[in-house]
């Protein structure tokens, strides 16, 4: 098994990185640290083809892609690197950050598949996997970046599973609730259902492994997705203002 992921150097990531190397998976790493790639690549099992560059840029992610696959086809694209951080519409040092996070969390996923998309085609196998959220369901506050990245991720990978419906190449989303990473431990709110990393590649793992087309980790924060959708806008509103707000850039 042969398996590529962005933002593979700390989170997710590395933990996607752990989960796929104690099953004899020859990895390839991108990420834009590469003292922190090969930290975590000498840590492995068996050493990683590690790779710096950054998804909001394509030709980064080309030429890894073309390096990785001239040692044969790639079974897994898992497009994990992000960016979460609040935002306050109105403030015009925001207004780059806003830029930055959809370009990575949207953008910048649909440039970690396209180098490997033709390969999956022709040999009518391969599965794509997109890290989107829960936080992509309905708006949160001082999230408007972030949530509609994530919204926009989703239906992007639904709409990417229409397209390649009967080739063979399956899409996976995976809606990650909260789990404990440096990216969500600067949050000044509760994290109801934490789950560190490890825990969540394994079930993650699993739903890639059946190709499941839209998983909530952990499952408990499923059943509050569910519920979100349901509750009545003024409602939402009342309850949502009152919530905590993710912190900005500092």
């Amino acid at each position: 098994m042969r398996v590529f992921i962005s933002g593979a150097s700390s989170g997710l990531g590395e933990a996607f990185a752990r989960y796929y190397d104690a099953r004899g998976a020859q990895l390839g790493l991108f990420a834009r640290s590469g003292e922190k790639l090969e930290a975590l690549s000498s840590s492995l099992s068996k050493p990683a083809a590690c790779y710096v560059g950054d998804v909001r840029h394509a030709a980064d992610l080309h030429a890894a892609a073309a390096d990785f696959l001239h040692n044969g086809p790639v079974d897994i694209v898992i497009a994990n690197a992000g960016i979460s951080v609040g935002i306050l519409n109105g403030i015009v040092e925001d207004a780059e950050v806003f830029r930055e996070i959809i370009e990575t969390n949207v953008l910048g996923m649909g440039a970690t598949f396209e180098p490997f998309i033709p390969g999956m085609h022709s040999k009518g196998s391969g599965t794509l996997v997109g890290i989107s959220s829960v936080a992509g369901i309905r708006g949160l506050p001082g999230s408007s970046a972030y949530s509609a990245s994530k919204a926009a991720a989703t239906v992007f990978l639904e709409s990417l599973r229409l397209d390649l419906y009967g080739t063979g190449v399956k899409v996976v989303t995976i809606a990650p609730g909260f789990i404990d990473t440096p990216m969500t431990q600067h949050n000044p709110y509760p994290m109801p259902f934490l789950m560190k990393p490890d825990a969540f590649a394994q079930r993650a793992g699993q739903a890639i492994a059946l190709g499941r087309r839209y998983t909530v980790i952990p499952w408990q924060m499923g059943l509050v997705a569910r519920l979100m959708r349901f509750i009545p806008d003024a409602l939402y509103d009342r309850m949502m203002s009152r919530a905590g707000r993710k912190p900005r850039r500092q």
